[in-house]
């Protein structure tokens, strides 16, 4: 094991990524895509899991992380299991880079893995109209106050506040399926229109049904450790050059602007921390479970001013696909490549994929053919509640 610090000057990595089994797996249950996702994550680092002393994990469990870590024969030094919804990887990527830079951690693995899909289409579950109607929401569910309710609600303050429009909104699916479309893996490759986005059946005003993700198996996991272990890596690193958290709200009445997202705050802390600007990035990995989810943020973390959202993604100019200014959730993100649940994790995957220059078909290239140098990450939790952006690089 390399030396442990007590400053925080250690850079730190991400050495490791992999996806489990995605889309439609009936034959595995979540803690076989735990597994099976770290294992991939191990062999694309080249370390040997022995080196591992830190492990997070949420969403599985009675015990996350420890029952997690029981079952693929961990025994961490360093856990964490915040659970913020949407969020929590960017989060957890953002814990666990701080406890390596400080020599509280080496190598730490970040995993999850969701049946969301198999478990409904078998009646192991229902599909969830709410979180539960204790503590603040207590005031709410009696409405009818469902999950998604609350996005569509918020799209309709921004359409009303700055004249967006549906088919603005319809745009960022539009876009998002044609980069699913060089995506082998993703579930829905099938080009969309506009039209059709805005003429399919209504679920929660103004949201149709390809305004919101999709429903899907799968799972992720991604390695991160300290610079001392990129010697013995197996590829080149992706470094976590700044990060940022925040929260906001969980009743509606607490949340002071039903236009801004916490990642106006994260998305700030991650750029200064990084010392960069979104001039710099060459692509963004947002959390996608609503079209109205990727306007906003794109707002929030400054690649357009507040209320320019809308044109920003309907200039005509396929903004957001591979071959556009800014690409954006360049597998087809969570409504055409995946969503098992809390799909954070894959936003890293995805974002660390590019920077590699590893993602086949849907490979971004800048001016020149250069690969991209700079991506941000960032991820939503419960219904705006929380937000965790990470922004990488590579060398």
């Amino acid at each position: 094991m390399p030396p442990q610090r007590t400053s925080s000057s250690r850079r730190v990595a991400v050495l490791g990524i992999a996806l489990s089994d995605c889309g439609r797996v009936d034959d595995a249950t979540p803690y076989a895509l735990h597994a099976q996702a770290a294992r991939r994550a191990l062999a694309d680092s080249g370390l040997d899991r022995t080196r591992i002393d830190g492990f997070a994990s949420a969403g599985l469990g009675t015990l996350a992380p420890a029952e997690v870590a029981e079952y693929l024969g961990l025994r961490p030094t360093w856990v964490d299991s915040t659970t913020v919804g949407g969020a929590t990887w960017e989060v957890m990527a953002a814990h666990a880079a701080d406890a390596i830079a400080a020599g509280h951690a080496n190598a730490v693995l970040l995993v999850y893995g969701s049946t969301a899909r198999a478990d409904l289409k078998a009646r192991r579950r229902t599909a969830n109209l709410s979180f539960g109607a204790r503590g603040p929401l207590q005031f709410e569910v009696p409405y009818g106050h469902t999950l998604i309710a609350k996005y569509a609600m918020a799209a309709r303050r921004h359409m009303h506040t700055y004249g967006t429009t549906l088919a603005q909104l319809a745009e960022v699916a539009v876009q998002a399926r044609a980069n699913a479309a060089h995506n082998p893996d993703a579930m829905y490759r099938t080009p969309i229109t506009v039209d059709e986005v805005l003429s399919g059946p209504l679920i929660a005003d103004p949201f149709t049904k390809l305004h919101c993700c999709i429903r899907s198996d799968g799972g992720c996991a991604v390695l991160l450790a300290a610079e001392e272990y990129v010697a013995d890596a197996a590829k080149a690193p992706v470094w976590i050059l700044g990060s940022g958290t925040a929260v906001s709200h969980t009743t509606m009445s607490e949340w002071d602007d039903f236009t801004v997202s916490p990642a106006a705050v994260s998305g700030r802390l991650a750029f200064e921390r990084a010392g960069v600007t979104p001039a710099e990035i060459d692509l963004a990995e947002i959390y996608d479970a609503f079209t109205y989810m990727t306007l906003v943020t794109l707002e929030d973390l400054g690649f357009c001013a507040k209320g320019e959202g809308g044109a920003f993604v309907s200039d005509g100019k396929n903004r957001l696909t591979i071959d556009g200014d800014l690409p954006v959730n360049t597998d087809g993100g969570g409504l055409s490549a995946c969503h098992p649940g809390m799909r954070g994790l894959f936003l890293l995957v995805e974002a660390v994929r590019q920077l590699r220059g590893e993602a086949g078909q849907r490979q971004v290239y800048k001016a020149g053919r250069r690969l991209p140098q700079l991506a941000v990450a960032s991820g939503t939790g419960g219904w705006f509640c929380s937000s965790g952006t990470v922004i990488l690089g590579r060398d």
